[in-house]
């Protein structure tokens, strides 16, 4: 399938999303509509065990909201609440999303990275959420995910004054998983990408599932929640092949069954 504003390719286990609307690649309505496309072409597609987000060129991975119109329609709030299920889809794909940012992360671009389950930024990069900037908010969860990510008391630091934030200071404080060199960034993606896909696909969702629903649940119900996610992949053969690869000292093939 084409898409307007995206690239999309499918590399060895994973697949590439491009954002792709230079210069800023700027986050419109139909980015959203095709974002949301393209994962639902992959979600149940067992040959794909991860996904990476990139954005197009060198300087920016994305600057947020085409002020131009993603804001000019008749239904501003629809097209907000849509992205923000299309984050909330990234944030609870049943396969891991890496964000592979290769530039400036600002605005909604910094939430569709805050929403991935791994962000990998060059180090020269930034990323902030700067909506405040214009006199606004963030509207694709950035004032919720932010926090939850790096604390209360930077998050409303950076939030109030709208800051970009260097990339080491992003690793420093969890914002971000590791730093790439100028060019490597997508390449370091693909390299996590192809661990990912050694590692048990089922036990990977379970992972994905019980972190986001524990995190909002009082303990005692968090630990149900893991203890039901143990039990399922218990059940699996996955499980068998590890520890019997675990007893014969070999690498285990986890088939995702």
């Amino acid at each position: 399938m084409a898409y307007e504003t995206l690239l999309f390719a499918r590399e060895e286990s994973f697949a590439v999303i491009t954002l792709n609307r230079p210069p800023a690649n700027a986050i419109s309505a139909e980015l959203v509509r095709d974002l949301n496309a393209a994962l639902n072409s992959v979600e149940n597609d067992d040959s794909v065990r991860s996904v990476i987000i990139t954005g197009a060129g060198e300087r920016i991975f994305c600057a947020g909201a085409d002020l131009g119109s993603a804001f000019s329609g008749d239904d501003v709030d629809a097209f907000i609440r849509f992205g923000n299920s299309v984050m909330r889809k990234i944030e609870r794909f049943p396969k891991p999303v890496i964000a592979a940012i290769n530039g400036h992360a600002l605005g909604g671009g910094c939430e569709i990275a805050m929403a991935c389950h791994f962000r990998l930024v060059k180090e020269s990069a930034r990323m902030g959420q700067t909506e405040s900037n214009l006199g606004i908010t963030p509207g694709f969860g950035g004032s919720q995910r932010m926090p939850r990510l790096i604390g209360r008391t930077k998050a409303l630091e950076f939030l109030i004054l709208g800051t970009q934030v260097p990339a080491p200071e992003c690793l420093a404080l969890g914002l971000a998983n590791k730093l790439t060199k100028e060019g490597e960034t997508l390449n370091e993606a693909k390299a996590l990408a192809r661990m990912i896909a050694k590692r048990p696909p089922i036990a990977t969702r379970l992972i994905i599932e019980a972190v986001d629903e524990g995190l909002e649940a009082p303990i005692d119900k968090a630990i149900d929640i893991e203890v039901r996610a143990f039990l399922k992949t218990l059940k699996s053969e996955d499980a068998s092949e590890g520890i019997q690869a675990f007893f014969a000292k070999r690498e285990p093939n986890f088939k995702g069954k």
